[in-house]
């Protein structure tokens, strides 16, 4: 539990709690009373007996228990809510890499994409088994590497396949990730690609005779961040090169209530990388990434180094298999004064032979 102030559904019944002072004062008028009618006995071993043998602090403790007891079951019944730390309800993760050709750059040991891979796979290991994964793999274009999954190994083996290509088309990563997660939803990357929001050409004739589109199901969005059934982690070197806008992409998945985490690995004020006889400039967009991230009510991770990408993904870890929330806590409570109201009467028994 954290340090969040704890609220009440039923705050007005926090008025009982008046009760208890006036129960301490019963108590000690009690006590007060027994005294005075234990002296009428003339022989001081009847006052013993009336006093009991347990006249120390002992006496003291079973009454003391069942009164925090009282305190304890009127909290509960006061209906208490506090922020505290749960098992996440996610279900499935997409996992959106970059395979585009400057991940065989080697400023991250022992080389961008393979640094990927390794990291990934780990992260994939040390999930709960309940929670699916599934892969998309990304460069000039977007391609389903794995379908969600809770098999290990077949996550492990569509990593192993990966195969750099041309261009750089982050937004298509995250549309493609959406469409495998909502395939439902009628989520046309085309469609975005050649008509989005931003501009762009226009979206491209379609013949008389070729067959049309199923009808897109109404849709209402949600808040950002909503969803808690799934969340995308996008990891990308490069900028955009083709593809749909990332933050159109971001802005569909905010609809959805879907988080989008984005990893930064490489390069961030630029460089150039040349292989097989031709070189290219490569920058890290921090800010779209960063602007993906924060659309979606999610976080932006930057990974300089091999050692970086794998902290990233055991934050990530953590981030996605716990969650804190508000939640009821009138049961735990309930449970507390049922305990220590079953330790009053046992101390009772054991050291008086009686109740309280």
């Amino acid at each position: 539990m954290n340090n969040a102030p704890v609220n009440f559904l039923w705050p007005e019944l926090l008025w009982l709690l008046l009760a208890v002072p006036l129960l301490v004062l019963l108590y000690m008028w009690l006590l007060s009373r027994k005294k005075k009618t234990a002296l009428r006995y003339a022989s001081l071993s009847l006052v013993r007996e009336a006093m009991g043998r347990g006249n120390g602090w002992r006496r003291h403790v079973p009454p003391a228990l069942f009164l925090l007891s009282m305190v304890a079951m009127l909290l509960a019944a006061a209906r208490p809510m506090a922020v505290i730390t749960l098992p996440s309800n996610q279900q499935t993760i997409m996992l959106a890499i970059d395979v585009s050709g400057s991940m065989r750059a080697t400023d991250v040991q022992p080389s961008r994409i393979e640094a990927a891979q390794e990291a990934a796979k780990k992260f994939i290991q040390e999930l709960p088994r309940h929670v699916r994964v599934g892969i998309v793999a990304f460069a000039g274009s977007a391609q389903v590497a794995q379908l969600p999954t809770l098999t290990r190994e077949d996550l492990i083996t569509a990593i192993d396949r990966f195969q750099l290509q041309r261009g750089t088309a982050t937004g298509n990563g995250i549309m493609l990730s959406l469409a495998t997660l909502f395939p439902d939803d009628g989520i046309d990357i085309n469609e975005m690609a050649y008509g989005g929001a931003r501009g762009g050409n226009r979206l491209r004739g379609r013949s008389l005779d070729q067959a049309q589109a199923p009808p897109k199901k109404d849709f209402t969005p949600v808040p950002p961040g909503s969803y808690n059934s799934a969340a995308i982690i996008m990891l990308t070197d490069g900028q955009r090169t083709t593809g749909v806008d990332p933050m159109d992409a971001a802005k569909l998945a905010a609809d959805r209530g879907v988080r989008v985490y984005t990893v930064g690995i490489g390069t961030v004020d630029g460089e150039t990388i040349g292989f097989e006889g031709w070189s290219m400039r490569v920058r890290l967009d921090e800010e779209t990434l960063k602007g993906v991230a924060n659309r979606t009510a999610a976080e932006y991770f930057y990974a300089g180094n091999a050692t970086d990408l794998k902290k990233v993904y055991e934050t990530l870890s953590s981030k996605l298999t716990v969650e804190k929330k508000e939640t009821e806590i009138s049961g735990l409570l309930a449970l507390i004064a049922a305990l220590l109201a079953l330790g009053s009467a046992g101390l009772s028994l054991l050291w008086f032979n009686r109740i309280l």
